[in-house]
């Protein structure tokens, strides 16, 4: 059967026809997510949309039409909405929650609703839930499984969660005043433990950024495209899920980091978006299957040798740039040299006098911060992202990264430290100490001056770092014979911590 199903994507692909081109839309975009499934239901109802093996490591292959994807979404969507709760945020029979209802301001039914944080396990049952809480009008909140028990527990009161959708089952969290907003999904940046913040996207948002995407790197319904990345990061949910459905192409959902090694064999993808680190990984120990073509890489460059590595496979490698707060892509590179990425249509770029790369992209862009206008209002300025990344456009307007401001360090995996912040929490433990961190082969260095043994100051750190993501740990420690180099206005001269 499954078979069959292939041979049915090869010719579906060979008639689809893309209309994109810059400024115009494609004919045939979705509005919004809940539009997408029933259009792909109505078009392609036969082909396969999902495939998955649950448990891992067992069973046979389940293969999920996009009709069945549709009808299951529906279905659960309607579980939602009489659960309770109403799309508007209103208790059945009961009146509203709002703190807006309450005095504090007057907004209608519509404008508010309760809010799910989903523990993304990457499972099926965590796909549909996300797609049917936003059908049903809920705010969705996207969880990290695993995470610690006290950051969970600050994530959820940070983000009004009412309810908590864990492995099957709903929790309802809280009583408190119902604060979220229909069609709202929020990501948490990929900062480290405290920095991190809540992107308040949209699903339109989202949809829009996955056809951004497919303008330029379109796949087709003969694609199998492996869901390895973890959904709870905006990249992965785009680049690992939504581009594969809105192409009505097949997505293989990833078994987990146990499988990580055999997935590309088990499963036979034609396209994977990767990491780095990951990208690296499966490079060295030659786990890319015969049969992926395309290889999309996202949050970070990647040594030349392992491109051409790659290429010498014949696997196309194109990357991505992109941040949480534009819903993913802005730049996807096509063609030639795979650090110069084309712009996507849906997005301006440009550069300040000092490099800086500035984002307008309308459609993709957040809304902001949950709850931090401040925050939102130092990077977000008349619908301007200030994305404090580095780079130019050549002559020919493509895009080139060329590093970050120096007070954000950006890991191999995706994941970003605000440097003043991590070197406030090391001074607070370090306190006879000048301390400052930079990186160095994808691994936190602490560098420090001071009468401490460098014994000492692992010693004094083994705790704190025990409660750190294992990414941001600081894997080496460096002595200075010299004070830590700072500026006139008192700012750490990073480019000489290493003299």
């Amino acid at each position: 059967m499954h078979k069959n199903i292939r041979e049915k994507r090869f010719s579906y692909g060979k008639m689809r026809k893309l209309c994109y081109t810059k400024g115009m839309k494609r004919q045939n975009h979705a509005l919004h997510l809940k539009d997408l499934f029933r259009q792909q239901a109505e078009q392609i109802p036969d082909l396969t949309a999902v495939k998955y093996q649950e448990p891992a490591g067992s069973g046979e292959i389940t293969c999920v039409t996009y009709r069945q994807l549709y009808d299951d979404i529906c279905k659960r969507a309607a579980e939602i909405a009489g659960s309770g709760l109403s799309a508007a945020g209103i208790p059945a029979g009961g009146e509203s929650q709002t703190a807006e209802a309450k005095g504090e301001g007057a907004l209608s039914q519509a404008d508010v609703s309760p809010t799910e944080g989903i523990i993304v396990d990457g499972s099926y049952a965590s796909v549909i839930e996300i797609f049917a809480a936003n059908a049903a009008g809920l705010t969705v909140v996207m969880m990290e499984p695993l995470a610690d028990p006290g950051l969970m527990k600050k994530r959820l009161a940070a983000t009004d969660v009412n309810r908590l959708w864990t492995w099957g089952s709903v929790q309802e969290i809280s009583s408190g005043p119902v604060r979220g907003k229909e069609n709202r999904i929020l990501f948490f940046t990929s900062g480290t433990t405290e920095s991190a913040r809540a992107v308040i996207l949209t699903g339109d948002s989202l949809l829009a950024s996955a056809y951004n995407g497919t303008a330029d790197l379109p796949l087709t319904t003969d694609d199998t495209l492996l869901c390895m990345l973890p959904l709870f990061h905006v990249f992965g949910f785009v680049c690992g899920l939504l581009w594969g459905l809105v192409n009505g192409a097949c997505v293989a959902l990833g078994r987990g980091e146990r499988h990580m090694m055999d997935d590309l064999a088990f499963f036979h993808p034609t396209v994977v978006s990767l990491v780095p680190v990951l990208f690296e990984f499966l490079l060295k120990k030659n786990l890319f299957n015969e049969e992926l073509q395309t290889i999309l890489i996202g949050a970070g460059g990647c040594p030349k040798e392992s491109i051409e590595m790659a290429q010498h496979k014949g696997i196309r490698v194109c990357f991505g740039y992109g941040l949480t707060e534009t819903s993913s892509g802005v730049a996807i590179s096509v063609s030639g040299d795979p650090y110069a990425m084309q712009v996507c249509v849906e997005d301006k770029v440009t550069i300040t006098g000092e490099g800086e790369i500035l984002v307008e992209s309308p459609a993709c862009m957040m809304e902001g911060y949950y709850r931090n206008p401040e925050a939102t209002e130092a990077v977000l300025k008349d619908g301007i992202l200030h994305t404090g990344d580095i780079g130019f456009l050549d002559s020919g307007g493509k895009l080139h990264i060329t590093g970050r401001i120096k007070d954000i360090l950006v890991l191999p995996d995706g994941t970003k430290i605000f440097l003043p912040e991590y070197e406030a929490i090391l001074a607070r433990a370090l306190p006879d100490l000048q301390v400052a961190c930079g990186e160095e082969n994808g691994e936190v260095i602490l560098y420090y001056y001071g009468d401490m043994s460098e014994h000492e100051v692992e010693r004094v750190l083994h705790g704190l770092m025990g409660l750190m993501p294992r990414g941001h740990q600081v894997r080496r420690i460096v002595r200075r014979q010299e004070p830590i180099p700072r500026n006139a206005a008192g700012k750490i001269v990073r480019s000489r911590l290493q003299i």
